[in-house]
């Protein structure tokens, strides 16, 4: 494991160069990694550790869309798909990643396959973290550890067919073999993450759930929404208003910044743009921080995974998230962005000239 420094502070990494993926493959030669849930993570690390050569089989439930999928993704009724029972029966190391509501409904049956020396293996902390809430509470004869993708499995999956890495952290909980490190490093090896930093199960489950809810995609699209607003009844048309919220960040100075960073991006830009960034980027920190600071308090106290418990559970909650989602969708400023996409040059049909 490498000391790197970020901004003057060290932290433990591991990178493919230090822990190859032969060496991966070495540690987990004689495992079995059964994949619980194929929805949101499950199909991203699943194909990415078969492609890579390892011992992958498929928990699911039957009749199911996620269990089509899985048929469609290449993985066989009886050989590599199986019930979430026999998957979990069949698997040394179980890598748990149902939706987190999903994970306290099955809990007390995926314990019961638990056996000592098995891995535990989660994608995010919430269960073990708020366990007084979810009841996930592992035996003490397992391995219980974390692989946590810095994005989507989707993103994950994309990253690896082209030849790229997502960046994860590791955790280990509870090292009951005396062997978690090298499982934990090789899983993540094994997924595809570009590099590997260390955290815990407390600090995963915090800083995921304040980015979700804030830059990552809550606080982004509070900010998109209020410029949108802004610009239109100023009396800006909706290309103009989504092209200067939206489309101008995702697809031109976003990439700028993930190349070699803001600093970078600013000094890729007019003077104009330079000054105006400059003077007003410290008047939008001093009014978000303390609706980040609330964020994080509501988070450490508990009450997020509380709410997202108790709606998760509710027997209508997908009904209802669909009426969100389809308010969000149906918005003029998504609409806006619908025809905005259609008309990038990627989308366009180009009709070829006709000879003669």
């Amino acid at each position: 494991m490498a000391k790197i420094n970020f901004g003057g502070v060290e932290e433990n990494v591991v990178t493919r160069e230090e822990f190859p993926l032969e060496k991966a493959r070495d540690v987990l030669a004689n495992e079995t990694i059964a994949i619980i849930g194929y929805g949101v993570q499950g199909p991203g690390q699943a194909m990415n550790l078969r492609d890579n050569g390892f011992n992958v089989i498929i928990g699911q439930r039957q009749p199911s869309k996620s269990w089509d999928k899985a048929v469609n993704d290449g993985w066989i009724p009886g050989e590599t798909l199986f019930s979430i029972e026999e998957a979990a029966e069949r698997g040394t190391v179980i890598q748990y990643l149902l939706s987190d509501a999903a994970q306290i409904a099955v809990w007390p049956t995926l314990k019961e396959k638990l056996t000592p020396g098995k891995a535990l293996y989660f994608s995010h902390g919430f269960g073990i973290t708020h366990n007084d809430q979810t009841g996930i509470i592992p035996p003490a004869d397992v391995d219980v550890i974390l692989v946590a993708p810095k994005g989507s499995g989707t993103s994950l999956r994309r990253m690896f067919v082209a030849g790229r890495g997502l960046n994860s952290s590791f955790a280990i909980y509870q090292d009951a073999t005396g062997n978690a490190k090298e499982r934990v490093i090789a899983l993540g090896i094994g997924i595809g993450s570009g590099y590997l930093f260390e955290t815990d199960f407390k600090r995963e489950v915090f800083s995921d759930l304040t980015g979700e809810r804030g830059t990552l995609m809550g606080a982004i699209q509070g900010i998109f929404e209020a410029q949108y607003t802004v610009l239109r009844e100023r009396g800006h048309s909706p290309s103009e208003a989504f092209n200067e919220t939206v489309e101008e960040l995702t697809q031109s100075l976003m990439p700028l910044v993930a190349e070699n960073g803001m600093d970078w991006m600013y000094a890729n830009c007019s003077t104009t743009a330079q000054r105006g960034a400059l003077d007003w980027k410290n008047k939008f920190r001093d009014a978000v921080l303390p609706v980040f600071n609330d964020l994080y308090d509501s988070v450490a106290s508990g009450k997020e995974a509380a709410r997202s418990i108790n709606s998760n559970s509710q027997a209508d909650y997908r009904e209802k998230l669909e009426v969100e989602l389809a308010e969000l969708r149906n918005s003029e400023m998504w609409q806006a962005g619908r025809a905005v996409r259609s008309l990038r040059p990627e989308n366009q049909k180009v009709e070829t000239p006709v000879e003669g």
